[in-house]
């Protein structure tokens, strides 16, 4: 499960960038092309924030594409499936881009400190 090392970056990142501030809400952006399933992110992140300023935030995992480009048609047009033909003339040769960003984008502080 590759979510937890993911994870632990991002774990890492918002400790630092918090400061102490109790966090209530992280708003991660991450390229398709990282495959990362939801529901093991959520899990893994839950596990890493127990005794941390973190601890019972909410993450927010925005899954942002990457970008088509077909040689045959030069459509270029954003896709989830990193393995996709061109959807407009089903030609094979296309190149794929983008797609691996990991941005921590934002934190939501809780009103108080507990």
């Amino acid at each position: 499960m590759h979510e937890f090392g993911l994870a632990e970056g991002v774990v890492d990142a918002v400790r630092r960038r918090a400061g102490g501030r109790p966090v209530r809400l992280v708003r991660l952006r991450a390229g398709v092309r990282h495959a990362i399933d939801p529901s093991s992110m959520a899990q893994a992140f839950a596990a890493l924030t127990q005794g941390t300023e973190a601890e019972g935030a909410t993450l927010d995992l925005v899954t942002v594409p990457a970008r088509l480009r077909c040689d045959a048609c030069g459509r270029s047009t954003p896709i989830f499936d990193v393995l996709a033909r061109c959807p407009a003339c089903d030609a094979e040769a296309v190149n794929v881009v983008g797609g691996d960003e990991l941005v921590l984008e934002s934190l939501t502080y809780a009103a108080g400190r507990p």
